[in-house]
């Protein structure tokens, strides 16, 4: 069986994150050093209409509308968050970074502006600043669950799974109906070796979803093979085939049936493999495998498979000619 590669999924998203989760978070608290002046009524509504114009795509409209209230107020937080989201939508993650710390800079205290710099740092890798900003975002909203995932993420990202716990755990607390915060929690589970957990909340967030991502699948059946669940193991696995009918997934389905015992349909999936792929050198020893173990089933009488068994093991050493497993088994029974 192929090992997983975990691919913990990062939830990057700009002020809002979770839809019932995300506490709206508090405009108060401005920084006593810089004098902030407050937005007159036309300046709010045209900050409104350009989060209108954002939301709808129109982000050119929008940046026109915001850097009009700019003109007249060059200390407008809401303004520079605005454009802030703008970038982020955009992907522009060092114009984001920029701008968010400006609004950062003239209202530490406003939570947008903190998480949305964390954000375009984390995407930029700068993941101690990142860090930073997302600890001063939570001491403004501590509940808050995109917060505390994405700090989680970038611990992870960092590879200080220790440091990534307390706050993927927070964030399942604070949005426990929500799949991107248990497989947060999940992926930090499982590089601390706390599998039993892992699975658990892994199998938790595919349950919450209407279509789990391959790669969830293929982490729940990887620990579920690693507790020698191997029924499961083919019930995720013919999930796997279903949602993702790729060689690879049809190479796992395989392996899962043959160590469950049904050789027919451990071979067959295995040749669906090769069709997907005539180059997965795992799957021609599959089909290699079961059909060596046919013939020495039959006595050594099924010459048919005999062959198969040849032919398979003989193609996937010209794919790949370093297998000594392989070479060994060739050479042993004269194949």
């Amino acid at each position: 069986m192929l090992s997983p590669v975990l691919k913990t999924l990062f939830v990057i998203t700009s002020t809002t994150v979770f839809v019932g989760c995300h506490a709206i978070a508090p405009k108060a608290g401005r920084n006593p050093s810089v004098q902030v002046i407050e937005m007159t009524v036309p300046q709010e509504v045209t900050v409104q209409a350009a989060e209108i114009a954002a939301e709808y795509g129109d982000y050119d409209e929008a940046m026109r509308l915001f850097k009009e209230v700019l003109e007249d107020n060059p200390v407008a937080t809401g303004a520079f968050v605005g454009i802030g989201d703008i970038y982020l939508a955009k992907k522009e993650w060092s114009q984001a970074a920029s701008v968010f710390a400006r609004a950062a800079k003239l209202e530490p205290r406003n939570f947008d502006a903190q998480y949305g710099h964390g954000v375009s740092l984390q995407m930029m890798k700068r993941f101690v600043e990142a860090i930073r900003a997302y600890h001063r975002a939570l001491t403004i909203e501590p509940e808050d669950a995109g917060a505390n995932l994405n700090i989680a993420t970038t611990y992870l990202q960092m590879g200080r799974p220790k440091s990534a716990m307390v706050f993927a755990e927070r964030a399942v607390e604070v949005c426990g109906e929500d799949a991107p915060a248990h497989i947060t929690l999940a992926a930090t589970y499982q590089l601390l070796g706390r599998m039993d957990d892992a699975l658990a909340e892994y199998i938790a967030a595919s349950e919450m979803m209407d279509d789990p991502s391959p790669q969830l699948m293929r982490n729940i059946i990887y620990l579920l093979t690693q507790e020698k669940r191997y029924r499961e193991v083919v019930n995720t696995t013919e999930q796997l085939v279903r949602v993702d009918p790729s060689s690879g997934s049809y190479e796992q389905l395989g392996w899962a049936q043959f160590r469950l015992g049904d050789y027919t349909a451990s071979s067959n999936a295995y040749i669906t493999a090769v069709e997907f792929d005539e180059e997965n050198w795992r799957a021609l020893n599959g089909i290699g495998v079961n059909a060596l173990n046919a013939w020495l089933l039959s006595e050594r009488k099924n010459t048919s498979s005999y062959e198969d068994a040849r032919s398979a093991f003989r193609r996937s050493l010209v794919l790949n000619p370093d297998q000594p497993k392989v070479i060994t088994l060739v050479l042993r029974y004269g194949l």
